[in-house]
């Protein structure tokens, strides 16, 4: 949600509507940024140097001028509601929402039975998941993680393990990642790329052993825990339907070959709101620049999902042959093309050139 003085808005009431409120840590969001966004008074801890492990290679990277950040989900909430208070015409439903739709020229949601109509209908849940058809790709990115906090000095809270990928890759794509907030604090989130769930007790397993065999710590407790999943599919999604338009990762702004949503959603809110200042159309046609990285995607999808290399190799070859911030430029599509050409270069040409030309094809 963004808050802005704008007289269009201002006169406008907006109802806001969740299953309901929001007032606990259950989540945690990361990304990273060259300058302070939006949401920068609410970040809890920041990184601009980041390590990399994998059987390839071990490596610590300088992010500068890039910034690695996390947000905790409860303070995200906190901020939501402090900032909505500043504002009359803001007001939060809470109950289960059952349907979204058009009636006429206006949108329509179903809450608990009740009918509301609006101008426009922001929405960010996915119903139903579409059939995959062929040459389409569907992976689940599934987390859980532990804050776990120690006697002892065990971290440096200058430095997050962005990646690492020493645990067993038996159940799919794997890796760990380390965001250590004080010298005895730290998230530690255990997070694969597979089409199946583990049961609960299997993330608990992984994560104890990493704790223990990785970090060497044995003394600690687990004063947090988190669990998340995230479609990773090019089975694109529709962003708008009449007076609906769709956000999040139900409006198509989960990218399909990593996962990353934060970001993505920042900057279709900011479309969005420019598109109704100025009494537009929240329309977005898929631009040239857009099918590019759709395509990028597509390749790296078919390649995971055929478990034609892994990714830690992919990922291992893209941070050795380039400076992180090409890498972490890239994955945010906003990259030129030869700068693209620079990264496709990074990559074994006789896995990559292959899948690309038959995604080109289709």
């Amino acid at each position: 949600m963004r808050f802005m003085q704008h007289s269009a808005f201002e006169e406008k009431k907006i109802l806001v509507v969740d299953k309901a409120p929001k007032n606990k840590n259950d989540r945690t969001w990361c990304f990273w940024e060259k300058q302070p966004g939006v949401f920068e008074k609410i970040v809890h801890h920041q990184w601009q140097q980041v390590k990399f492990h994998s059987a390839f290679i071990d490596s610590l990277l300088d992010l500068t001028p890039y910034t690695y950040k996390m947000i905790r989900g409860i303070d995200f909430y906190n901020y939501v509601y402090s900032e909505a208070s500043n504002h009359k015409n803001i007001e939060f439903l809470y109950g289960n929402v059952q349907a979204v739709g058009n009636a006429g020229n206006e949108g329509m949601v179903v809450v608990d039975g009740e009918q509301y109509t609006a101008r426009y209908v922001f929405n960010s849940i996915q119903f139903n998941k579409s059939a995959v058809p062929p040459g389409k790709y569907y992976l689940l990115q599934h987390f859980k993680g532990f804050v776990i906090e120690t006697e002892a000095k065990h971290f440096n809270p200058s430095q997050a393990t962005l990646m690492d990928f020493r645990v067993s890759q038996s159940s799919g794509t794997s890796f760990v990642y380390v965001l250590p907030t004080s010298e005895n604090k730290a998230l530690v989130e255990y997070t694969l790329f597979s089409e199946q769930l583990l049961a609960d007790s299997e993330y608990d397993v992984v994560l104890k052993e990493y704790i223990l065999k990785v970090l060497g710590i044995k003394d600690y407790d687990i004063i947090e825990q988190e669990f998340g999943v995230i479609p990773m599919t090019n089975n694109s999604f529709k962003q708008e339907n009449g007076r609906i338009i769709n956000i999040g990762t139900a409006g198509d702004q989960t990218k399909a070959s990593t996962g990353f949503t934060f970001s993505f959603i920042q900057k279709h809110s900011d479309a969005i709101l420019n598109a109704l200042i100025n009494n537009k159309p929240a329309h977005f046609p898929s631009s040239f620049f857009k099918k590019r990285f759709n395509l990028y995607d597509d390749i790296l999808l078919d390649i995971l999902f055929n478990k034609k290399m892994n990714a830690d190799e992919i990922f291992a070859h893209l941070f050795k042959k380039n400076p992180p911030q090409r890498v972490l430029k890239f994955l945010d599509n906003e990259t030129n093309f030869m700068e693209e050409l620079k990264i496709m270069k990074s990559v074994p040409a006789n896995i990559f050139l292959p899948v690309a030309i038959r995604e080109l094809v289709r």
